[in-house]
């Protein structure tokens, strides 16, 4: 456990620890299933974004037929005769390829031997048959030829087409979609085929590209059903790409043969009446019409095949298992690193902010460049990391703000306890204040006459009497600077100069004249209190104070339980023996400040002193020269 804890003041470690603690939570969300459905409607709010195509010529005429259409022709279902009909109109002007999207199971007379032989008639006419719900067989004349292409769609949990179906198989005979035939129809008169790929031959070739079926986690898919030859659909048209006419003005002959020849004639119903509709990605966007009637879905799919072969597209890549998760585990280490070293809430936000905006810019032009990279884990990961990183931090500072606040929060003013706060790293070693060799300026003060004072006051009168003058003279310490190190009954200990080594004369100085300046208010705040006394008849106060300037050592001393900053060290036996030198000395005033020559010659003139002469002072082997201070007022009157 000891060793435990001195690893984790090594910031590489509870980086790593919490990196990957935060992958081993996201990962098992993702495997579960939870992110996919957010990460679906990053997909759809992508492929909404994404530019569409407007550059490539109109392959495809879609034949609409309305609710207006429906009403004019007086009747629906079509007569096999309508259709017949159509279908000959559109033949006149020689289209590649007729795909027709409306059932035809069954004969509506009048009309059925003349449709059927419009159907045997034309092999470039392709029908369409059904296989879920309990099936939809094709127009029986053409069960059983190349002319029947499968219209089943892949609906995601939401109801969103988001993949298509190149294939599908009964476990005896291969099936084609209606959109791959309609495809390969148009790419034959261009050239293109289809074939296996050549590294792979279990994959579809169409063109220079190869369509890899989808695997159950490819993009942000978890365990996706993945039956059939499934690609991702692309919808890069524009929704006004199609040309589009009404059936009503097919049959009326009003079209414009170059509307048809050499291009995709596709017929459907987009009647709301007829429940051929169905959600896209562009179902969650702001558009007035949620869903895409079923012929409109075709010819995105149709088109998307045909740019496949003519090499103008590529299909929508994903990331391996392997690669996704380094991508993953990148944004971890990047989140708890960061956060381990931004400490301010609104760095923090915009780190997290910022790092988000990068992560979801990038796999967008990712996206646009067509690969789907999963964005939700990463993305989770990098705000899970970073949060995590930076409470653990906040924890630890918060211990370490604790110890400091124990050991600084009563003795010192609020500017140097934040003083030390911000530097708290140079300040803390292994969660106590380093020790270090400093020059600093030791205070001493004690009560003159205490042992008489307490004689005469009853304990509580006592206790409330010496608080007063205690907290008279810490407010005064703080209020200079200075750090209360000690009380010791009646008397206090007082560093100025601490906690941060001075690195210069002036600096020296600087403590020296502001530890005389805090004696001499102390002994102006013992005025103070002898005037509140006297009129309470309570006793009055004197005070003695010692001051000495030179090197000691700082540090904490005590157990983690219990513990105190302090200096130690010759000088600070000194200042104590310069507190209790003679002290028959000034016996009226209330106050008496000596200081000793090292401290002396920090003054530079500042103060009144007065040399008292050569000392021998207690414990002390070499005599040292000893200065009284005096204030302003009471100059005039010193001794000679």
């Amino acid at each position: 456990m000891i060793l435990f804890r001195k690893l984790l003041r090594f910031p590489p470690v509870p980086i790593c620890l919490i990196s990957g603690l935060c992958f081993l939570v996201v990962s098992e969300l993702q495997r579960l299933g939870t992110l996919e459905n957010i990460e679906l409607t990053v997909y759809d709010w992508f492929t909404r974004s994404r530019p569409k195509l407007l550059d490539i010529k109109p392959r495809i005429l879609i034949i609409k037929i309305s609710e207006a259409d429906i009403r004019t022709l007086g009747k629906w279902p079509l007569t096999d005769e309508t259709l017949a009909n159509a279908l000959k109109e559109v033949l006149e002007h020689h289209p590649r390829v007729i795909g027709l999207d409306i059932f035809r199971d069954i004969s509506i007379p009048p009309g059925t031997e003349e449709l059927n032989a419009v159907f045997t008639r034309n092999p470039h006419i392709i029908c369409v048959t059904k296989f879920g719900n309990g099936g939809v067989p094709p127009p029986p004349i053409l069960d059983g030829t190349g002319q029947v292409g499968f219209v089943d769609m892949l609906v995601d949990p939401g109801g969103i087409i988001r993949r298509g179906l190149l294939f599908m198989d009964n476990g005896q005979k291969v099936f084609y979609a209606f959109n791959l035939l309609l495809a390969l129809n148009y790419l034959h008169y261009e050239g293109v085929s289809a074939g296996a790929d050549e590294k792979n031959p279990d994959y579809l070739k169409l063109g220079q590209a190869t369509i890899k079926p989808l695997e159950q986690n490819d993009g942000g898919y978890i365990n996706a059903d993945v039956r059939g030859y499934q690609y991702f659909i692309d919808f890069k048209d524009a929704t006004d790409f199609y040309t589009a006419c009404s059936l009503t003005r097919l049959l009326s002959g009003a079209v414009d043969p170059d509307e048809i020849q050499d291009k995709i004639v596709l017929i459907g119903v987009v009647s709301n009446s007829v429940k051929d509709h169905f959600y896209t990605p562009f179902s969650r966007g702001f558009a007035a019409v949620q869903q895409l009637p079923g012929v409109v879905l075709h010819a995105h799919l149709t088109s998307q095949l045909i740019r496949f072969g003519m090499n103008e597209a590529q299909p929508i890549r994903t990331m391996a298992d392997k690669s996704e998760f380094f991508l993953i585990l990148f944004w971890s280490l990047l989140g708890s690193t960061a956060g381990f070293f931004v400490r301010s809430f609104w760095r923090f936000f915009l780190m997290v902010s910022g790092g988000f905006f990068l992560l979801f810019f990038s796999l967008y032009c990712a996206f646009i460049s067509g690969w789907w990279i999963p964005l939700v884990p990463s993305g989770l990961i990098w705000v899970l990391s970073s949060g995590m990183a930076t409470a653990y931090l906040s924890a630890r500072e918060k211990k370490q703000r604790a110890v400091l606040m124990q050991l600084f929060s009563k003795h010192v003013s609020h500017e140097i306890a934040d003083s030390i706060w911000k530097q708290r790293d140079d300040f803390l070693q292994k969660g106590r204040p380093k020790p270090r060799k400093m020059t600093v300026s030791i205070l001493f003060s004690d009560i003159r006459g205490f042992t008489n004072i307490s004689e005469t006051l009853d304990p509580q009168m006592l206790i409330e009497w010496l608080n007063i003058y205690m907290e008279a003279m810490t407010d005064t310490v703080m209020a200079h600077g200075g750090v209360v190190d000690d009380y010791a009954g009646d008397g206090i200990k007082a560093n100025f100069g601490v906690p941060f080594p001075r690195q210069s004369t002036k600096e020296i100085g600087e403590d020296a004249k502001n530890a005389v300046t805090c004696a001499i208010a102390m002994g102006k705040e013992v005025e103070r209190l002898n005037a509140l006394w006297q009129k309470k008849g309570l006793p009055l106060a004197g005070t003695r104070i010692g001051i000495f300037t030179g090197a000691v050592v700082a540090g904490a001393l005590g157990s983690s339980q219990r513990m105190k900053y302090t200096t130690v060290g010759d000088i600070v036996n000194t200042a104590a023996r310069l507190e209790s030198y003679d002290k028959d000395l000034a016996k009226e005033s209330p106050w008496r400040i000596l200081i000793g020559d090292a401290t002396h010659q920090h003054l530079n003139g500042q103060f009144y002193t007065e040399k008292i002469g050569e000392a021998d002072l207690k414990g002390k082997n070499d005599k040292i020269n000893v200065y009284r201070v005096f204030s302003k007022e009471n100059e005039t009157t010193k001794g000679p």
